[in-house]
């Protein structure tokens, strides 16, 4: 399985945000749409990610406030990416070494997407779910043992 496998079903659906963006501004997107990350973008290029973590981190140091700071302030300036044809098992291997729970698909420099822990976690289970069912059908239909069958 790979990345593109995943996008395929979950859908395409982008949320971005500008460096200069008040830092209220993306957490209240962040709340509205019920996701924990944003693409930071300038014009057509990929430039950080938000995440919840880095706003937890700035409502820590900021001591609960985040009056007057831009995306740009508190974002991951060198988020991990991936691409259309990373296989899954390597983007596992990659948020779990990273401890990254969003990974920007990059495709030919073109923002593709974003898959989650969440997404990855979804498919492994799907897949795996679908195994069991495929060898539990095959079990269920496995030819009798024909020598046993003629004593």
């Amino acid at each position: 399985m790979k990345v593109r496998d995943i996008l395929r079903v979950k859908g395409s659906t982008l949320f971005t945000v500008a460096p200069e963006t008040a830092l209220q501004t993306a957490v209240l997107v962040m709340s509205e749409h019920d996701i924990g990350s944003l693409v930071v973008m300038q014009y057509d290029k990929l430039v950080g990610i938000l995440t919840f973590r880095e706003v937890i981190a700035a409502l820590a140091i900021h001591h609960g406030k985040l009056d007057g700071l831009q995306v740009s302030a508190v974002m991951n300036h060198k988020p991990l990416t991936c691409n259309m044809e990373t296989e899954i098992n390597e983007v596992r291997r990659m948020m779990l070494v990273d401890h990254a729970r969003y990974l920007p698909v990059v495709d030919q420099k073109m923002l593709m997407g974003v898959i989650s822990f969440y997404d990855v976690a979804k498919s492994v289970v799907e897949a795996q779910d679908f195994e069991n069912t495929m060898l539990k059908a095959y079990i269920r239909d496995w030819p009798e043992d024909t020598e046993k069958a003629a004593n």
